[in-house]
């Protein structure tokens, strides 16, 4: 079940990687379905229901932290509108369903390479694709789906390990 449940969020992942990248807009309902089969997938290779819930608020926590840093720093120093203009609600909602899928050490490891990876890629495809804006959202899930895939079809170790 939890092979099926990886291969379910790859295929979404790829959703939204195409959609973000062609029409830089994501349908709603691919975040909601990311975050519940991402979910099982944690909660199936977690011990303790308590810890998968512990790591779920501490994920949560840390993008809610994250986001209204950007914000703040945002509303103080660029002084433009937020949401939708420098940062997109198909971002938001990434961030929140990504943070349903990994205990919090691998989540902060794999948020912090998605990011790393998005601002690598972006200037190749801004030179060579004619993208003006970054596919945030997108990039991070070719990350994602990158690395469960390779979960799925290599032996590697378990990414629920922490």
């Amino acid at each position: 079940m939890g092979s099926l449940l990886k291969v379910v969020a790859c295929g979404v992942l790829v959703c939204i990687f195409y959609q973000d990248l062609k029409e830089r807009e994501v349908l709603w309902f691919l975040f909601p379905l990311l975050a519940f089969s991402l979910a099982i997938v944690h909660y199936l290779n977690v011990d303790e229901s308590l810890i998968f819930g512990y790591f779920i608020l501490l994920n949560m926590l840390l993008v809610t932290g994250i986001v209204l840093l950007l914000f703040l720093i945002h509303k103080l120093w660029i002084q433009k509108p937020f949401l939708n203009h420098s940062f997109g609600l198909g971002d938001l909602l990434f961030f929140y369903a990504f943070a349903m899928g990994f205990p919090t050490v691998t989540f902060v490891v794999l948020f912090a390479n998605s990011l790393l990876f998005s601002l690598v890629v972006y200037p190749f495809m801004k030179k060579y694709g004619k993208v003006a804006t970054v596919p945030l959202a997108g990039l991070m899930s070719l990350f994602v789906l990158t690395v469960l895939g390779l979960s799925v079809f290599i032996k590697t170790p378990s990414l629920y390990t922490f």
